[in-house]
């Protein structure tokens, strides 16, 4: 799809109302604060593209339909369902609706800012009887009221005087589309709610569902105050029943007068708390956002923002299209997390019902670093909330022979929720992508209290399912057979090697952990003799190499395998798992998304230059991208081998790949380990940037197309900026005790409010740039950043 959005430096914008596009553009001004999700509706609820109002971790359970059972498979599966929806505000003017189909629409326009972190829409409207009104709408989902959301509605009378009427409504039971393919389980998430309570005084109303099989009980409750000409005092009647609470408001209106109505809702669930104790919290949490009123609301999402963007912001020079989609991506990866608290952060958001809700693997891989570098505390919250689901992930590794925990591939509350092992049970580099992301939480904010209290259980759980897991030979190397790795191209293979040096990672870092914190490895059972052996294991694991062509195998053999016909696949026939049988892709070389690729990212201390450079230049043709993960990580290696042209083409593609829907199914919610990956590919990719135990350093290099950029991390509590351009980078750190870092082959010490700057080593000769699978090429960067 090309560009459809307005340029802007802080916001994204569009003009006019094509239903057609509803559902992406629903999607792109989805609002949410990790809580709370609503899906960027028109406010009058008609037409919509999908609609869409989100709990986080409310989801209803249906059975797990299989053609034969097997020993392990899950029983019972999870999918998002909407909660009942307080967005909808309906207006019918004289005695006409207003909708977008009918009348006359004089100007429609919508607008996300991304520094207020608000939706605005302004329109136009003539009924079919000739009135004619303005419509100015403004909402928010709180980042400082974790349960409520909010719209300031106004709507002016312009040339004649009229009566206006708003219906304000909270509506349960919306239809989600099509989540499933077996009808016994899409009529069981058709209407999913029973109702329990309703109230309704004055112009506040609460409605009180459960839901039918998994038991979570949820209240929404809103109310609102009314601002109308002095002249003409408007009527207000709240009724509730059944799946519906309405506030009616009429007014009357002479030319150019207003009736403002400001909306709160509010947003409670338990799965075992009583239905009387959610509905009072409900109602507290809208009286206090009534009571700091729309502007506290307002003026305290700003405060959140630039509190955040102080250091998370990329200022980019030479690319205004970049520097808007850079902005995006991290708006959305802080508006999907800021306010989770100890809940997951779902693969969509909270923007869309696609994975039905689920978290997989690529939060902690892809998320949860970029969290760490720019928003430590919302990280903290989401790594608890893995910890909490260790009871499952313990019962999952019983469940399969395994000694200490196996995480969930697909999961909204912590258990197994996808039925197809190959691809889910036996991908187990899950489990060391979470300890991986705990250790560098750790590693970048010194939270000591956070690892005796958390990380090191995760760590010691985890080293345990890999020892348990593994196969020793005669010669002493230590295995990992018929495991799955990142690329879902191909499965149970035996030492794949991104899993493998993953699982070394976990090893020795629970090694660690357990010899920092003695106290806590005896509470878990953990002796000396059960250390070691994790740093023996860790020591032996055996890493594939492939002598004759010089390359790292995908997995042991995978190099032998015979490559897939590249040139008679049609441009048609991709994706490929949508037109070719899983057994025929696992058997041959073609990557899905990057996963020796992402070792050299991830175990970047386990290769050489030369090694990355040979293994990256193979991988290229073998990759075709059907999955958005890709391109992020691809951009990073390519940036590191110096195809900085290359990275910026991959840079482009990820940056783009919602904004402009290159999937095609952005209407289903956001990719938000992508918009993670935009941050990625800049500091990562032509940033340079790497940590390890030995702290952090950088390489950063820029693409002829950009002549400056700069980034912020999050280090021990301070903002470490970096400020790039062609010659030279320039450091400087905000404040706390001086940190060292390389530059190149320099080391560095940062002082607080020193800048450093340190030149550029003269730029590196990588060869001819790699090619892809035959019309696999990435994105073109300078079409992709064109203006619309």
């Amino acid at each position: 799809m090309a560009a459809r959005f307005d340029v802007d430096d802080w916001s994204v914008g569009i003009e006019g109302v094509d239903v057609e596009h509803l559902a992406h553009e629903e999607s792109v001004f989805g609002l949410s604060n990790g809580h709370v999700g609503w899906r960027g509706n028109l406010d009058e609820g008609d037409p919509h593209g999908v609609a869409g109002s989100y709990l986080n971790g409310v989801f209803e359970e249906h059975p797990m339909p299989y053609a034969e059972d097997g020993y392990g498979y899950p029983e019972w599966g999870q999918s998002v369902i909407n909660v009942p929806n307080g967005q909808i505000l309906r207006l019918i003017v004289g005695d006409e609706p207003f909708d977008l189909r009918d009348g006359t629409v004089v100007d429609h326009r919508r607008r996300l800012d991304l520094r207020d972190g608000t939706l605005t829409r302004e329109l136009e409207w003539v009924s079919a009887a000739g009135r004619r009104v303005r419509v100015r709408s403004i909402r928010v989902v709180s980042f400082t009221h974790r349960s409520v959301a909010a719209i300031r509605y106004d709507v002016t009378a312009i040339d004649q005087g009229t009566d206006v009427t708003v219906l304000s409504e909270t509506l349960a039971n919306e239809p989600l589309p099509t989540v499933h393919d077996d009808p016994r389980v899409r009529d069981l998430l058709a209407e999913p709610w029973d109702e329990v309570a309703s109230t309704a005084r004055g112009t506040a109303a609460t409605l009180v569902h459960r839901t039918r099989k998994s038991a979570l009980t949820v209240a929404v409750a809103m109310d609102h105050v009314v601002t109308a000409p002095d002249s003409h005092e408007p009527t207000v009647e709240t009724d509730a029943a059944g799946d519906r609470a309405r506030t009616t408001i009429r007014a009357t209106l002479a030319a150019g007068e207003s009736l403002q109505v400001v909306k709160f809702v509010g947003h409670e669930w338990s799965g075992h708390l009583s239905a009387a104790t959610l509905r009072d919290r409900a109602e507290v949490a809208v009286a206090d956002a009534v009571r700091d009123g729309w502007d506290g609301l307002v003026e305290g999402q700003r405060a959140s923002l630039d509190e955040y963007w102080e250091c998370a912001d990329v200022r980019i020079e030479g690319e205004p299209r970049l520097q808007q989609a850079v902005r995006f991506a991290l708006f959305q990866v802080f508006q999907a997390s800021v306010r989770a608290e100890l809940r997951s952060v779902p693969g969509k958001g909270l923007t869309g019902s696609g994975y039905e809700g689920h978290t997989f693997w690529d939060f902690e891989a892809f998320v949860l670093p970029v969290l760490t570098s720019t928003a430590p505390h919302a990280a903290e919250q989401a790594l608890r909330w893995r910890h909490s689901t260790l009871g499952h992930a313990r019962e999952r590794a019983k469940q399969l022979h395994l000694s200490g925990a196996a995480f969930a591939w697909r999961t909204i509350d912590g258990r197994e929720s996808s039925g197809y092992w190959p691809a889910s049970t036996a991908a187990f580099h899950i489990n060391a992508d979470i300890a991986a992301a705990a250790v560098h939480y750790v590693r970048a904010t010194g939270d000591r209290d956070f690892e005796r209290e958390v990380g090191t259980e995760i760590l010691a759980e985890t080293a345990r399912l890999w020892v348990s897991l593994g196969r020793w030979d005669a010669r002493g190397a230590f295995h990992l057979d018929g495991v799955t790795g990142p690329d879902e191209y191909s499965a149970l293979g035996n030492d794949n090697v991104y899993t493998n040096l993953m699982a070394q990672l976990n090893l020795r870092g629970a090694a660690a952990a357990a010899r920092r914190h003695p106290d806590v490895a005896r509470r878990l059972g953990v002796e000396d003799d059960e250390i070691g052996g994790w740093e023996t294991a860790a020591a032996a694991v055996h890493i594939p190499f492939d002598h004759d062509r010089q390359v790292h195998p995908q997995a042991d053999g995978y190099t032998d395998l015979a490559r897939w016909d590249f040139d008679a696949t049609g441009p048609d026939q991709y994706l490929l798992h949508d037109n070719f049988p899983y057994f025929d892709l696992y058997r041959k070389q073609v990557v899905k998304q990057a996963d020796l690729v992402l070792a050299l990212y991830f175990a970047h201390e386990a290769f050489t230059a030369d090694e990355k450079a040979r293994a990256f230049a193979y991988y290229e043709a073998l990759t075709v991208r059907d999955s958005s993960l890709s391109a992020a990580v691809q951009a990073v290696i390519a940036a590191e081998v110096g195809h900085l042209d290359l990275a910026y083409d991959y840079l482009a593609e990820v940056a783009t790949v919602d904004l402009d829907d290159l999937h095609g199914n952005t209407e289903e919610g956001l990719h938000i380990a992508a918009q993670a990956g935009v941050w990625t590919a800049i500091a990562g990719g032509f940033g340079g940037m790497r940590e390890s135990d030995a702290g952090l350093s950088f390489r950063p290099r820029l693409p002829a197309a950009l002549t400056r950029l700069g980034f912020g991390v999050r280090i021990h509590g301070c903002t470490l900026r970096v400020d790039v351009t062609p010659r030279a980078t320039t450091y400087r750190l905000s404040s706390g005790d001086p940190v060292t870092i390389r530059h190149f082959d320099e080391e560095l010490l940062l002082e607080p409010g020193r800048e450093v700057t340190a030149s550029t080593p003269s730029p590196l000769s990588p060869g001819p740039r790699p090619t892809q699978p035959r019309g696999r090429e990435p994105r073109n960067a300078r079409e992709a950043f064109r203006a619309p």
